[in-house]
């Protein structure tokens, strides 16, 4: 099931998005349900065109919880080791944006870069101190996202808090799909329709269960939390004027539009 928020001509929504997306937008319908996605399904029967709505980022979650170097190739082309348990950061909730809005190029950086990721969302029962079993229990779906990071700013400051957390630094969408099988699929980052990125989850150094039960031996995950769960090698630069499209095969595609901020 692929679960869309949208806003149309009466408000915002959830939907359920019908169709096959490899036909574009324009053969996709998106069903509206009463209130929000977790637990039973409910549909209003209202329904429209995916190209007659506004697709917004498909959750706002309380945080954004990512997980640094889970791609060797990744930590080695920085020049770092391989973590021997996850590394983790936070991105505040104002840096999502979703699919279509433009990532802004603060002044402060010159080298604003893109991090492909496959994003896990808590379900409705939410995560606290579970173990592996209980961490793939509590996954509601999973999404595309874009953990921009104004590199030479992490660079300086050594910690990574203010390189990942400008507003509009965390793209995610364009929707969450559920009961998919995400232990070896594709992970895609193409600028301008050049391939930047290129990997497979099942290389990740932390695979999604054991991440979700460690973060959740940290801090609580709610409904709609997200995590990151790292890049595969080939992140670079983003200059104004770009179109960056991040690919998780059987999940979906991001396309957003880098900008400078004015």
């Amino acid at each position: 099931m692929r679960i869309a928020r949208f806003a149309h001509s009466s408000g915002m929504s959830f939907g359920v998005v019908e169709g096959e997306p490899s036909a574009g937008l324009s053969g996709l319908t998106v069903a509206e349900i009463d209130g929000h996605p977790f637990g039973e399904i409910k549909f209003t029967g209202q329904r429209w065109a995916v190209a007659d709505v506004r697709l917004l980022s498909p959750i706002l979650p309380s945080k954004v919880v990512c997980v640094g170097r889970n791609y060797a190739d990744h930590a080695a082309e920085l020049g770092n080791d391989v973590p021997k348990e996850p590394l983790l950061f936070l991105k505040p909730s104002t840096s999502i944006i979703g699919p279509n809005d433009a990532i802004r190029l603060p002044p402060q950086s010159q080298q604003v870069e893109h991090e492909a990721e496959l994003a896990v969302i808590i379900g409705v029962t939410g995560a606290r101190r579970v173990d592996r079993a209980g961490a793939a229990a509590a996954i509601f779906g999973y999404t595309c996202a874009n953990d921009v990071t104004a590199r030479d700013l992490q660079r300086k400051d050594v910690q990574f808090t203010r390189a990942k957390s400008f507003d509009s630094f965390c793209p995610i969408g364009p929707w969450i799909v559920t009961g998919v099988d995400v232990s070896d699929v594709e992970v895609r980052c193409e600028v301008n329709d050049e391939v930047r990125q290129l990997g497979r989850t099942k290389d990740m150094v932390f695979d999604v269960p054991t991440l979700v039960s460690y973060v959740s031996h940290v801090m609580t995950l709610l409904p709609g939390d997200v995590i990151l769960t790292g890049t595969p090698a080939g992140v670079s630069r983003m200059v104004n004027g770009d179109e960056v499209v991040v690919s998780i095969e059987g999940v979906g595609a991001l396309s957003n539009k880098v900008l400078t901020l004015e």
